[in-house]
């Protein structure tokens, strides 16, 4: 569960404070699916990286499964991070040199799984988004489809039981982001809590609740 209490968040920019994020109330339940819409420079992005534990807020209190882990230091953060949540991008973010099956293997590595059952596992994920046959395959050798479903095994190959996905389908055409976003939505039926930014109105109104931020509040 995820429980957001009077969140605030500052920036200095300048000589100037900018209040990107002012009294933030938000409960999101187990099992969830949400979409987070809204004008850029609304909050959108401010919200995902305090949810994601990439950001801490400026003043409030911010529980994860009923911890509060608004004081924890970078280590903890780190760990409660890779823990609980799998982080879906726009832009991918796979390393270029590594294979599909490695991308996906990298989170296991740093979490000091064994090699047996890393390759195991990632061999299960890649049958699960259907790129087994293109395990070996660099990202420059993939479609913009297959890259996304390639970050999504990577997001989820650490059974997160949240799921944050930041523009998932903005650099694909539209029936491969019909995909991933079908995709995604086969997740979290399986009980992943499934939280959506986007400025795609089509996709922001397929989740079952929608939150719409302006100016940094919850409207």
């Amino acid at each position: 569960m995820i429980e957001l209490e009077n969140i605030n968040r500052f920036f200095q920019v300048g000589d100037q404070t900018v209040h990107a994020l002012e009294n933030i109330n938000l409960t999101i339940n187990d099992g969830e699916y949400v979409s987070v819409m809204g004008p850029s420079g609304s909050g959108k992005s401010t919200l995902l990286n305090i949810i994601s534990l990439l950001d801490q807020p400026s003043s409030g209190i911010y529980r994860l499964n009923r911890q509060d882990v608004t004081a924890f230091d970078d280590n903890r953060l780190a760990q409660v991070r890779r823990e609980n949540i799998g982080f879906i991008f726009q832009f991918f973010h796979l390393i270029p040199r590594l294979s599909a099956a490695e991308n996906i293997e990298m989170p296991m590595i740093l979490a000091g799984i064994p090699e047996q059952e890393r390759k195991q596992r990632v061999d299960e994920v890649l049958a699960s988004v259907d790129l087994s046959a293109r395990a070996g395959h660099r990202p420059d050798q993939l479609s913009g489809g297959q890259r996304q479903r390639v970050a999504i095994a990577r997001a989820t190959i650490m059974n997160p039981s949240i799921l944050l996905a930041d523009e998932p389908t903005g650099n694909l055409d539209t029936h491969s982001g019909l995909e991933i976003i079908e995709l995604m939505e086969r997740l979290n039926e399986q009980g992943v809590t499934l939280i959506v930014i986007t400025h795609d109105p089509d996709l922001g109104l397929r989740a079952k609740r929608k939150i719409r931020i302006v100016d940094g509040r919850i409207v």
